[in-house]
């Protein structure tokens, strides 16, 4: 056995095949879930991947999942692993144009889409010749005649439960589509052996990654059970699938909801005695705490000894607050991305004063972009990664030029976060490059801003972004949610709140106050809407 992802689950499936592996609560609290073991699981799985073969598509062709979280979703993953097709994850918040942009730059074959979106996926395909095959999941829409698919249910029942599958391989794919709120997204392709060391921690992330590929199953048969790990995100967002094939890498229990849902979490962390919660940043947690204050005062969240966060940041106020209300929980602001995996946590120093500081794992450096030499103490440059990284982008060799490269015989990634590094390798991140406002000559990164406006007890959520200015270039202006109820802040409250966190040239010169500030399904900032809010409002 190698390092493939469907050979590593089913050599834990046969370990623990009674042990519950999956339970999706799709409306939480009325008692409508469905509970399967690993050797169900294991079964459904081998049912949709051979039905996919039967229906001509082949291995090395990509699935899309356009879908809510549900046990067909992870699934659907383990079947297309399982059969060597290459799964291809679908932001369901696209539309049409988007869609059919996606669908056909990453040569989609097949489809599974929730009913919901048959609309969109109806509109779009006729564009998408090569999407061959669509597999429905739920009941038919009344326009469900637009859109030629076959009932997943159907699809299930019609492919055989054995294993019997091709020998598999560590340089099958997985690919990760990301991006979206900057430009169109682009798909990151991964060897499977690369994915489980950079994305799962090689078994152990944590710990010691295993030295050979049966150590996995031997850990899980020598272990015990009880730990339960839900990621609260959408599986579309790829940090939640790794969190679910983490678990299932463990032999624990996952647990998911169709949709976030704050009073529903809750009541789930507690009636299923999670231990590992997986969110996203602010937009995640503060819900949480408000829940946690009001309709769940009082939940018994006692097995919680884990919540973290990946693709935005928990702030240091509220962390604080959710510190108070589940004092046990220990929370963790993990560093990494779709293009590396994991990079590392942030220590226990980080904040606004000192910024985004991650004590970074061996394979991670900060180097010069243009010379991709690493740099001095103190100098910035940005994050980059050697080992296991992923091939490229797909169908993008420019883009992959850019980002990906050899040095010293191994593969690098160069991410787009710009950092510097102090003499004993902690890093610090100061943000996306390509959010940086340049004022007066100044760079201001929008996380540094963000951090300390969460900081005023009246802000709920906010993003900062560059507008223009006919004397600075640009100038800082911040889109603010406040907290119900709250008094509405002037400008000049801000700043002074601002001004004793931040140099002067990072405090906001321009509030917008917004009803709600938006962000992805999965708690991403969209600075694109930030922008045309800032702007408009100027």
């Amino acid at each position: 056995m190698e390092y493939n992802l469907a050979d590593l689950f089913e050599s834990v499936v046969d370990v623990v095949p009674h042990r519950e592996a999956l339970v999706h609560l799709d409306h939480p609290g009325t008692g409508a879930e469905r509970r399967l073991t690993y050797a169900q699981l294991d079964a459904a799985a081998n049912r949709i991947g051979h039905r996919l073969l039967d229906s001509g598509i082949r291995p090395g062709e990509h699935l899309g999942l356009q879908l809510y979280n549900g046990v067909e979703y992870l699934q659907t993953v383990l079947g297309c692993l399982k059969a060597r097709i290459v799964p291809v994850n679908v932001n369901y918040r696209y539309m049409a144009e988007e869609l059919a942009y996606l669908y056909v730059d990453t040569d989609l074959a097949a489809l599974v889409v929730d009913a919901e979106f048959t609309d969109r996926v109806a509109a779009a395909l006729p564009r998408c010749p090569g999407l061959r095959l669509v597999l429905r999941v739920g009941a038919p829409s009344p326009d469900a005649a637009a859109l030629p698919a076959q009932g997943f249910a159907d699809a299930e029942a019609a492919g055989s439960p054995e294993r019997g599958f091709p020998a598999r391989s560590p340089d099958d794919r997985f690919i990760i589509c990301t991006g979206g709120t900057t430009g169109m997204p682009k798909g990151v392709v991964w060897r499977q052996e690369d994915l489980f060391f950079a994305g799962l921690g090689g078994g152990a992330p944590n710990g010691e990654p295993v030295r050979r590929p049966a150590e996995l199953a031997e850990r899980v048969a020598a272990g015990g059970d009880g730990i339960t790990f839900f990621p609260a995100p959408p599986l579309m967002h790829g940090t939640s699938t790794l969190t679910a094939f983490i678990g299932f890498g463990f032999g624990q229990r996952i647990v998911l909801h169709r949709r976030f849902a704050p009073v529903e979490v809750v009541r789930t962390v507690e009636q299923e005695r999670v231990g590992v919660l997986s969110v996203v940043g602010d937009a995640m947690l503060r819900p949480l705490i408000d829940a946690l204050s009001g309709p769940m005062k009082g939940a018994d969240c006692s097995s919680l000894f884990s919540v973290s966060s990946s693709g935005a940041i928990m702030s240091d106020s509220v962390r604080a607050r959710f510190q108070e209300l589940v004092p046990g929980a220990l929370l963790l602001n993990n560093f990494g991305s779709s293009e590396s995996g994991f990079n590392g946590t942030a220590t226990d120093d980080s904040g606004p004063e000192r910024g985004f500081r991650i004590r970074v794992n061996s394979r991670t450096r900060v180097v010069d972009p243009v010379t991709r030499e690493p740099v001095s103490a103190g100098q910035p440059g940005r994050v980059a990664q050697r080992g296991h990284v992923p091939l490229g982008y797909y169908n993008d060799p420019e883009k992959t030029a850019e980002t990906f490269f050899h040095r010293d015989g191994e593969r690098w990634v160069l991410l787009g976060d710009m950092a510097t590094v102090d003499e004993e390798g902690v890093v610090t991140v100061l943000g996306r490059g390509s959010q940086c406002i340049n004022t007066g000559g100044e760079k201001v990164y929008p996380e540094e801003v963000e951090q300390a406006l969460k900081a005023h007890p009246d802000v709920y959520d906010a993003l900062v972004t560059g507008v223009p200015d006919a004397v600075w270039g640009n100038r800082v202006a911040a889109v603010v949610q406040l907290c119900e109820g709250a008094p509405r802040p002037t400008l000049q409250e801000i700043q002074a709140h601002c001004r004793p966190r931040l140099a002067g040239y990072k405090v906001p010169r321009q509030l917008v106050i917004t009803d709600a500030v938006r962000r992805s399904p999965s708690g991403k900032a969209d600075y694109r809407w930030a922008k045309e809010v800032a702007a408009a409002a100027r």
